[in-house]
């Protein structure tokens, strides 16, 4: 078997990956969350067309691997992309959307208004915290960078793309309010290893400023006497 990966170190070929977000979805459409992949959300018409029009962008392209987040609407977006073309298919949960536990089905403004009054520590109820969905990219970006594959399609979600883009370029890439549904997004190997750095350190230098100081410990009493005769030249 052919290894990609040392052909392409070998003869100098860089690696490709297409981060993609998901084509519109009912969710999209109807403003409200969905971070759970037990329930399904599936494309709307127009995500379809979106999901179509990505596979033409793609068409003249030889892609190694497709990878998708357990969520119906990442694997839907990879089947009519890449519909009739014979490209493995991997499934990685670490790709998976901020799991919002108790804010599930609700409306997106919820899920703002949540976020915006606690700290990136705390856990959304029955869900996970922002700083563990981060730390969740960063792993999977590792177990991607770590594969053979030369030229890798993932579709992945909003907050993710998001955040894996700021970390491989410092800044985001993506004004308010979003990355386009379905827009290819092209990164190298070493964008995608900084970025999972970039994660890793964004989340341990939030966690070393919630640390409390250190206070220096109290001097014994009768050091404190000792001392302060001392000074009164007894």
């Amino acid at each position: 078997m052919i290894d990609a990966q040392k052909l392409s170190k070998r003869y100098g070929l860089p690696r490709l990956f297409i981060l993609v977000r998901h084509a519109e979805s009912t969710a999209n459409l109807a403003g409200v969350i969905n971070s759970d992949p037990e329930h399904p959300i599936a494309l709307t018409p127009a995500g379809r067309r979106q999901a179509r029009q990505l596979g033409a962008q793609l068409a003249n392209l030889e892609i190694d691997l497709a990878v998708g987040t357990r969520f119906l609407r990442t694997q839907q977006t990879l089947e009519l992309a890449l519909r009739g073309r014979s490209i493995p298919l991997l499934i990685e949960p670490g790709f998976d959307e901020v799991r919002a536990g108790d804010c599930e089905g609700a409306a997106m403004s919820t899920y703002w208004s949540w976020k915006e009054r606690h700290d990136p520590s705390e856990r959304f109820p029955r869900g996970e915290s922002i700083n563990q969905a981060l730390l969740r990219y960063a792993g999977a970006l590792q177990r991607l960078v770590a594969r053979p594959e030369t030229v890798v399609v993932l579709v992945i979600h909003e907050f993710g793309l998001r955040h894996i883009a700021g970390a491989a370029g410092g800044l985001s890439l993506f004004p308010r309010p979003a990355p386009h549904n379905a827009a290819p997004y092209l990164f190298g190997e070493l964008a995608l290893r900084r970025a999972s750095d970039r994660l890793e350190a964004l989340v341990h230098s939030d966690r070393a400023e919630r640390l409390p100081a250190r206070r220096a410990p109290a001097k014994p009493p009768v050091a404190e006497d000792i001392m302060a005769q001392i000074r009164a030249g007894r």
